[in-house]
């Protein structure tokens, strides 16, 4: 599955358009069919992508992925397309003109350079995220504007582009998910010497889970969410050193830290409000706090509380109908008091797993009412908070 050459032949591309669809729960059949016809191999191989572009649909996009090649860790680690065209944006904005990107993988952060207008090299040590690279770039148009280079790219010289974007390698096939970011494939200290050394900028796309000490001085630092889910970090240099920033897409909406004291503690309003997550990981909770005239719930929960309604793209609202101590029996009396047959479990500062508390507190539906419940803490004390999202 991971040799890409036979699926470029022409049998290999009729093969692959035939097999496009193919159900999963299809696949021995229809391989069974397909192998009086072809090799053995090659339709391994094709049903083999063919899963893989199903799985790529939701990064790329349905008519992307149909023309695409991936490997297995390359739909697994490669960048989800609107994030990526907003880092090339942004490059582009900057005067950017040519990049040299760095463990390009199955180059979809090249596709989005070089459909900014940008000149790239793609360059990874992986032969076949190279070739997948290579591939991606002819099959949608983009070839006269992508160079792709199968070597170490501690050995490459940049010194010939505008800038440098770095994607360091954040899983291990025997350990899985890399934390410590020395442990990155390349190490984030040669990042950010290479970063350091660009002509005009450099971006370097990091786990979004790291400590804010391990941001270089030098360093503009970006959190990244799309659809409320946190995709990234990104260390920015040639920018704003110093700066913190989350943005959300789609917008994009953008709010830097202007280094405000932590929100104070009130009691609990008629409006909470949920921070994207991107908010959270940049610690710029009390900037959204100030921005609806809030408070939070308790000093360590990044939850904020208002009276007053205040639409905000940087935090989801729920208005607020009940407030109990922790009790899983008294919260299953009031669902069935009041008829729910949906209940949405949300937690921070709790123990409690959400699905463990929803099996016991609505083990079957009561009737057709929705309800949030917020599993955290207020002023220290465990506290279940009902209510529902403010459309």
């Amino acid at each position: 599955m991971n040799d890409l050459a036979p699926l470029l032949t022409p049998e290999g591309r009729a093969l692959l358009d035939e097999v496009r669809d193919t159900d999963p729960a299809h696949e021995l059949a229809v391989a069974t069919r397909l192998r009086r016809d072809h090799p053995a191999e090659l339709v391994s191989a094709a049903l083999g992508q063919a899963r893989l572009r199903q799985r790529a649909v939701a990064k790329f996009g349905a008519e992307d992925a149909a023309r695409m090649f991936f490997t297995p860790n390359g739909v697994e680690q490669s960048t989800r397309r609107s994030v990526a065209a907003y880092r090339a944006e942004r490059l582009r904005a900057a005067g950017v003109r040519s990049v040299a990107d760095l463990c390009c993988g199955i180059g979809g952060d090249a596709i989005a350079l070089a459909r900014a207008g940008i000149r790239v090299l793609a360059v990874d040590r992986d032969p076949q995220a190279a070739a997948a690279a290579r591939a991606n770039a002819e099959a949608l148009g983009l070839a006269g504007l992508i160079e792709v280079r199968e070597a170490d790219v501690t050995e490459v010289d940049t010194s010939g582009y505008d800038a440098v974007f770095v994607d360091p390698a954040r899983r291990s096939s025997k350990r899985g998910r890399i934390f410590d970011p020395e442990a990155y494939s390349p190490p984030l200290s040669w990042a950010v010497r290479a970063a350091l050394d660009a002509s005009r900028a450099a971006a370097l796309k990091i786990a979004p889970g790291i400590p804010h000490e391990a941001v270089p001085a030098e360093a503009e630092a970006e959190w990244i969410s799309d659809g409320g889910d946190v995709k990234e970090a990104v260390l920015w240099f040639g920018t704003a050193p110093g700066t913190i920033r989350a943005t959300l897409l789609p917008g994009p909406h953008t709010l830097v830290s202007r280094g405000l004291p932590d929100p104070e503690v009130r009691p609990v309003g008629r409006y909470l409000y949920e921070p994207d997550g991107a908010v959270v990981r940049s610690h710029l909770v009390a900037e959204v706090a100030e921005m609806l005239d809030g408070g939070l719930i308790d000093p360590t929960i990044a939850y904020v509380t208002t009276d007053a309604l205040t639409p905000t793209p940087y935090a989801a609202a729920y208005e607020i109908t009940d407030r109990l101590p922790f009790n899983v029996k008294k919260l299953k009396a009031l669902l069935r008091e009041r008829e729910v047959g949906v209940l949405t479990v949300k937690k921070r500062g709790s123990a409690v797993e959400p699905e463990e508390l929803r099996r016991k507190a609505l083990p079957k539906p009561h009737g057709t009412a929705s309800v949030t419940v917020f599993l955290t803490r207020v002023a220290g004390a465990p506290t279940m908070l009902l209510g529902h999202p403010v459309r």
